[in-house]
């Protein structure tokens, strides 16, 4: 698949960058060819199975941890970053155009 450079024009244009008119025809090539290149790797087989181990280079398989809920205790570090804490609360300072109210 290529693209043209009407297409990295629109492209830049909504990720609202700016590409000057001398970066343009490289950038088209560049993305051109990173989009060739995942073509193929879209070709590849992987009905082999080969496993992480294989491309990890270590001769037994990866074993991940189980995954755990574990509630955090965030409460003892959320008050001492906190500069002003009552009551499960932070404290802030009034408003100066709240002082009236």
């Amino acid at each position: 698949m290529s693209v043209s450079r009407e297409d990295i024009e629109r492209v830049a244009r909504l990720a609202a960058l700016a590409v000057d008119e001398d970066t343009l025809p490289q950038l088209t090539r560049q993305i051109s060819d990173i989009l060739a290149y995942v073509s193929q790797l879209e070709q590849a087989d992987t009905s082999s199975g080969m496993t992480s181990s294989v491309w990890l280079g270590t001769d037994q398989p990866q074993n991940p941890r189980a995954d755990e809920v574990r509630p955090a205790d965030l409460h003892g570090a959320i008050k001492d970053f906190a500069p002003a804490f009552r009551d499960d609360l932070f404290l802030v300072p009034k408003l100066a155009a709240m002082e009236d109210a």
